[in-house]
């Protein structure tokens, strides 16, 4: 998100909070450089902002909120292969050429841990990708 857009979402944000006093807005990063739930902190016209009740979240984190459960978005991302082979089954005419995954398989035999830990390694549950354990 470049700053003028940052600018622009967290001012939409502060007016929301007038608007309701009850609400909490969140800028949920799907791919994070971390799992985190911080005040956004922002520079408006060269003067740092953040308020408690306008959070930077990793989506992990934002799935943790709306499921009550710390590990929802891990069994999302879990289900995932099974969803997308089951699609493809369906739809014999669905081809699928991609060179992620041959890139992936070339560092790692494994293909969803390899992309999983690549991107999510800090996220809750996701290390359980690297020591193959999948309890829920």
């Amino acid at each position: 998100m470049n700053s003028a857009s940052a600018k622009n979402t967290y001012i939409t944000m502060q007016s929301k909070l007038l608007e309701d006093d009850e609400a909490t807005c969140y800028l949920v990063e799907a791919i994070s450089t971390r799992s985190k739930d911080e005040n956004w902190l922002i520079s408006l016209d060269k003067i740092k902002k953040s308020h408690k009740k306008i959070r930077r979240i990793s989506i992990d984190r934002f799935y943790e909120i709306v499921f009550n459960d710390s590990r929802a978005f891990f069994k999302l991302c879990k289900a995932l292969p099974t969803i997308i082979d089951d699609v493809l089954k369906e739809n014999k005419n669905l081809k699928v050429k991609n060179t992620v995954f041959e890139e992936l398989l070339k560092t790692n035999s494994d293909i969803l841990s390899s992309l999983y830990l690549l991107a999510f390694s800090t996220y809750e549950g996701f290390t359980e990708f690297e020591n193959k354990k999948w309890t829920e």
